[in-house]
């Protein structure tokens, strides 16, 4: 990372141990543990329905309303897109004063499995959109509100969702712990792989629990480019082509008339060319070996509805030697209004950045561009596979036990995330051996879930009202 980014989370690592204590104690004072219990909505809180809509302004039209559609449907999904809502609502809250590179969206559902370059099976952090240095605190608080929301909506009563988020807590706390008591480069050497997950879960869950991870570990290793490959594409005059699914993936030849679409192919093409030199030599020579075959617009997610996705399909030996690579439009995370903007000048970059700062292994293609859009606006872009071994958790179908069980392994993935880029031995010392911090986060995540409700109900209540453009959304 550029030294200018940098200099805000290291300034104290070249302390001794003890000046870092220190330091975790005096912002202990500073800013007291109990005191994150506490949310109130500023009065001058922005309307959260207009965040939402100055977001929309530069993304996609035509798209824009699945966006509200899906956000629409539960509080949980209207949370996975609200990140920059809860942004604003962290801006001026109390934290302690330690930074650290941020994901900016650590909800549950950006916890899951992936492949290694060694083709290991991984927990790790998935989604970096809005990767930034920031307080550590606001991760934590954005992790813990979405067990709330995802209990709440399982019919969890208070006491087991207090349960799950004091226990996400009091991993993420503990494990920080242990960090600060190791070497620099354990901490970097540091993963949960297949095993060590299973050694984790083990005690923690019933037979059936252990049974539906090991199920979800397998189905995980199966979603490959191969599999991918099976189900997007379909052969055409003997060539694979991607499969018109619109709106959700519409391929290039049925999206532009035939000048427009030439034009930008050959901007596709210049894209995935110069991505290349974002990619260590070895693996730049890897790409060189595929060919660009087609080229198809893809809905991702839920927050990330109507930024700019793309996927490419490539071959490589021949047409059954496939490989899926997805570039995704990086606009400038919604986190830089409050913590200052990144010293990446590409957007792409600063993604791919924070990916490979706080990820223990990160796809081998990862790679960042910028482009001219065929509306004459240039726009950056990461790239990586489509998919890659993923198994995403489904908290709908998870027990109280369960969901507790999922939210320990998350806390330590992010503990060891946080502890690469800040000090990990203020934030130990910051937190400490008691559960004050625990206790606090468990209240805030119920008063924010509260507030996630409000703001749900809102945008329902302008999506049936004609404020917002989606489809209609059932009564009661």
């Amino acid at each position: 990372m550029p030294q200018q980014e940098t200099t805000t989370m290291r300034a104290s690592h070249h302390a001794t141990p003890k000046e870092r204590v220190a330091l975790g104690k005096e912002a202990r004072r500073r800013s007291p543990r109990s005191g994150h219990a506490v949310y109130k909505p500023s009065p001058r809180r922005p309307d959260p329905l207009a965040i939402l809509e100055g977001q929309s302004a530069t993304r996609v039209p035509e798209l824009v309303p699945i966006r509200y559609s899906r956000m629409s449907e539960s509080p949980f999904r209207f949370y996975r897109g609200a990140a920059a809502i809860m942004a604003s609502d962290l801006a001026g809250s109390p934290d302690s004063g330690i930074t650290t590179q941020l994901c900016g969206d650590a909800h549950l559902l950006n916890f899951r499995l992936l492949a290694s370059p060694e083709r290991e099976l991984m927990f790790d952090i998935n989604d970096f959109d809005e990767t930034l240095p920031g307080p550590w605190e606001w991760d934590v608080k954005r992790l813990s509100a979405s067990f709330v929301i995802a209990g709440r909506a399982n019919g969890f009563d208070d006491a087991e969702r207090a349960r799950i988020v004091s226990s996400t807590v009091r991993s993420y706390r503990e494990s920080m712990i242990r960090f600060a008591g190791m070497r620099n480069l354990d901490v970097w050497y540091a993963k949960i792989d297949a095993d060590r997950l299973t050694a984790l879960t083990t005690g923690q869950l019933h037979k059936g629990g252990q049974q539906k991870l090991a199920r979800a570990m397998a189905k995980a290793r199966s979603r490959d480019t191969l599999q991918v490959f099976g189900k997007l594409t379909q052969v055409v005059d003997g060539r694979p082509m991607i499969a018109a699914d619109p709106p959700l993936l519409v391929p290039l030849a049925d999206l532009l008339p035939d000048v427009e679409r030439t034009t930008l192919e050959r901007q596709f093409r210049g894209l995935i060319e110069r991505y290349g030199g974002t990619l260590p030599s070895d693996r730049r020579a890897l790409l060189g070996d595929y060919q660009l075959a087609d080229v198809a617009r893809k809905v991702v997610g839920v927050g990330s509805v109507g930024t700019r996705c793309w996927i490419f399909l490539l071959v490589g030996r021949d047409g059954g030697d496939p490989l899926f690579l997805q570039a995704k439009e990086a606009d400038t995370s919604v986190l830089a209004e409050h913590v200052g903007a990144s010293h990446y000048r590409n957007q792409g970059e600063r993604v791919v950045s924070g990916q490979r700062l706080m990820q223990a292994a990160s796809d081998i293609f990862l790679g960042w561009e910028r482009v001219d859009g065929i509306d004459g606006k240039r726009r950056d872009f990461y790239v990586r596979q489509l998919r890659d071994w993923k198994g995403i958790a489904m908290p709908e179908t998870m027990s109280p036990r369960q969901l507790e069980t999922f939210g320990g392994v998350c806390g330590i993935t992010l503990a060891r995330a946080h502890a690469r880029s800040g000090d990990r031995i203020a934030i130990a010392s910051y937190l400490g051996s008691g559960d004050s911090f625990d206790r606090a986060l468990a209240a805030f995540a119920e008063a924010y879930a509260d507030q996630n409700e409000r703001d749900h109900q809102a945008l329902v209540d302008a999506v049936r009202a004609g404020r917002l453009p989606a489809e209609e959304i059932p009564a009661g």
